[in-house]
């Protein structure tokens, strides 16, 4: 089962099994819990009664969501005022709606402005806002339906921030286009890039992900951040930004990274969690409200299997199928049954389920989870 990347205040979960339900949570002001309304909930709740699910994600910073079904068929919902959801409009839509008839669809990431999704056949689309270039088709035209991007079918994985496109391909390579005047596109410069372009020239990156305006990647266990730092969001234990790829210490023991806004969570192969970067809204977890420019453990457990962090919000997965979030609550996007003004420092438990198998964050506080039935 695959997790697709994350102005959604929401977010979802998966569960393992033969058949998978979708399961919502948070802010739904642009439909994006999928319930055919735009009423919040402070609790996860199922998308319809199909269970059919295998990968779902949110944007980062916006109401949008797509997800892939068991058939590869491609469904999206939420906001859609560039188009973002790929069904030839700008209408938002409250309820699940199918993205042509094709089922060839293997992964995608989405943003508040534009979408990508790779295809099982290794071609990589995208649709949405093309500003400074960040629909990677050369031009900076809006698109409301897929387009392919060039020609090529290696590309493996795709995530989207919201302003550049990050992509790897089947051969160990990183790629990235869009917005680079925060150096988040990993070049060693500033400059924006309507194409993508390849980053180095090592074949060894993998697990990708881009947030407000950094970016990560792994290579042998070891994770390397770049873009701005102002938070401490790189880990360097400084809050100099760089706009190369710079490594996380000197530890090979990463296993599950991910970006946030300003900030970046990641768990161990042991299975111990950490953060560091902006915790203004307590993204990091460590129980504070303080910046932290290195990695900090999220107390002393060793029983975290992935986590996924979006713009105010992170939700973390145990090996026990249990679900638990941080961050910013005002609108029940910890799907802890209650909304709270303060932010939430450390992880609550979201409902009491142990039978999640996935999840991903939405930009404004939008859970979504997909559990086994």
């Amino acid at each position: 089962m695959g997790l697709f990347q994350n102005h959604m205040m929401a977010a979802a979960a998966v569960s393992d099994g033969a058949a998978y339900s979708l399961w919502t949570w948070g802010l739904n002001d642009d439909g994006q819990l999928g319930q055919g309304d735009t009423t919040d909930t402070s609790s996860p709740v199922q998308v319809g009664s199909l269970t059919d699910w295998s990968t779902i994600v949110g944007a980062q910073t916006a109401g949008t969501v797509i997800a892939v079904k068991t058939d590869s068929t491609l469904w999206t919902w939420g906001q859609n005022d560039y188009g973002q959801l790929g069904d030839g409009s700008t209408t938002n839509r409250s309820s699940p709606v199918q993205i042509g008839s094709l089922s060839t669809w293997a992964s995608g990431s989405t943003h508040r402005w534009a979408t990508a999704a790779i295809k099982t056949d290794g071609t990589l689309w995208t649709w949405g806002r093309a500003l400074t270039g960040l629909l990677g088709d050369s031009n900076t035209s809006d698109r409301s339906s897929p387009i392919q991007i060039g020609s090529l079918t290696d590309w493996s994985e795709v995530t989207v921030s919201p302003r550049i496109m990050l992509a790897l391909k089947t051969d160990g390579t990183i790629w990235s286009w869009g917005y680079g005047t925060r150096g988040a596109l990993g070049h060693g410069n500033t400059t924006s890039l309507s194409s993508p372009t390849q980053i180095g020239s090592l074949t060894t990156w993998t697990n990708i992900s881009a947030g407000g305006s950094h970016s990560l990647a792994m290579k042998g266990g070891a994770i390397w951040c770049w873009g701005y730092n102002t938070e401490g969001q790189l880990g360097q234990g400084n809050i100099i930004s760089t706009s190369s790829p710079v490594q996380v210490g000197s530890l090979t023991d990463w296993s599950h990274p991910a970006c946030g806004g300003n900030f970046t969570n990641a768990v161990k192969t042991d299975g111990t969690l950490w953060g560091w970067g902006s915790n203004g809204q307590g993204t990091v977890g460590d129980g504070t409200n303080n910046n932290r420019s290195s990695p900090v453990q999220v107390g002393s457990l060793t029983t975290w299997s992935k986590v996924s962090s979006e713009n105010v919000k992170v939700s973390s997965l145990k090996t026990d199928g249990t679900i638990w979030s941080w961050g910013k609550n005002s609108d029940g996007g910890a799907g802890s049954g209650t909304a709270t003004d303060s932010a939430l420092s450390s992880p609550v438990q979201t409902g009491s389920e142990s039978t999640w198998t996935d999840i991903c964050r939405n930009g404004n506080g939008t859970g979504k989870g997909i559990q086994s039935v």
